[in-house]
């Protein structure tokens, strides 16, 4: 999956997979929306655009079927296992 950063507005990146036509659009706060059976040409143009922002309002949002996630940053996923099973590399 190809991912890139984008900036301006509440976007911060999108990835996408070519062969799943698969596009994830992750924003400012950690949602991750993921829209399915869109074309690389969409892909494309969402990551030339002048403002990837308004290029996702106006022919993103709501054109694609989407699927609501978060993203799970390293620290917070090693935070998360830690909790579960301890940390052995911590001296207690």
């Amino acid at each position: 999956m190809e991912r890139r950063k984008l900036s301006g507005g509440r976007l911060v990146g999108a990835a996408y997979d070519g062969v799943e036509r698969r596009l994830e659009i992750e924003f400012a706060g950690g949602e991750v929306k993921a829209y399915k059976d869109v074309p690389a040409e969409v892909w494309r143009r969402l990551v030339s655009a002048p403002n990837p922002a308004v290029f996702y309002a106006d022919r993103i949002e709501e054109e694609y079927v989407t699927e609501r996630g978060r993203v799970v940053r390293a620290a917070d996923a090693r935070a998360r296992l830690d909790s579960l099973f301890g940390n052995p590399d911590r001296k207690s």
